[in-house]
């Protein structure tokens, strides 16, 4: 898969409509089925209501993706436009093809390194699991740079719930000791904010706490 992406980037468009259909679609397919695979164990990590996740997500996951080609920058400390954010998602699993680091988590105000690991996954929390869980799992603000000497690919896949659908903590998690952090949105409304403000840091998740 790895090095199938790396080739893609070369191809002529027709060819790259072919390469979807034949590997792309099957990968996102399995990504999608994972993403679902992880949300149920984080519910029952909660001890959620088992229906609770399936009910918000309405029990088929919306999934998005985007391949990401990063060029080699001699200056790398000089680039804009890669700013910190955390993912408007609910789950995102990233794939890091080549190897090359530019991944960086915010971890007690400082900028981490992710390193990559080979044949391994990156899954970021994103802020509609934050809300879900109530606070408990919290979504990721993180960063991408750039490398002074090798260009980065990744391909990142995007799961939230169905545009029909309402986003709320989950009602197991909520109680007069620890109260909804957050207030009900539905998924349109959630995403129309999302698309309308700038992405910086988790300010976007901010406005929607109680």
């Amino acid at each position: 898969m790895k090095t199938q992406v790396q080739e893609f980037f070369n191809l002529p468009m027709e060819e790259k409509q072919k390469f979807w259909q034949d590997t792309l679609e099957s990968y996102s397919l399995e990504v999608k089925n994972l993403a679902g695979k992880v949300l149920d164990q984080m519910a029952k990590a909660l001890q959620m209501k088992p229906e609770e996740m399936k009910d918000i997500f309405s029990g088929n996951i919306r999934q998005t993706m985007r391949m990401n080609y990063y060029p080699p920058c001699p200056q790398p400390d000089k680039v804009i436009g890669l700013t910190p954010h955390s993912d408007g998602t609910g789950l995102t699993i990233l794939l890091q093809v080549n190897e090359v680091e530019g991944l960086q988590i915010k971890k007690d105000g400082n900028w981490v390194p992710v390193k990559v690991l080979p044949n391994a996954f990156v899954v970021n929390v994103g802020d509609i699991v934050e809300i879900i869980t109530n606070g408990v799992y919290r979504s990721i603000e993180h960063r991408a740079t750039v490398n002074s000497e090798k260009e980065r690919l990744s391909i990142a896949s995007f799961h939230s719930p169905r545009f029909d659908g309402e986003i709320y903590p989950a009602p197991s998690l909520v109680s007069g000791e620890t109260p909804a952090l957050f207030r009900n949105v539905s998924v349109k409304e959630f995403f129309k904010g999302l698309f309308s403000r700038e992405l910086q840091g988790k300010c976007y998740l901010d406005t929607l706490r109680i």
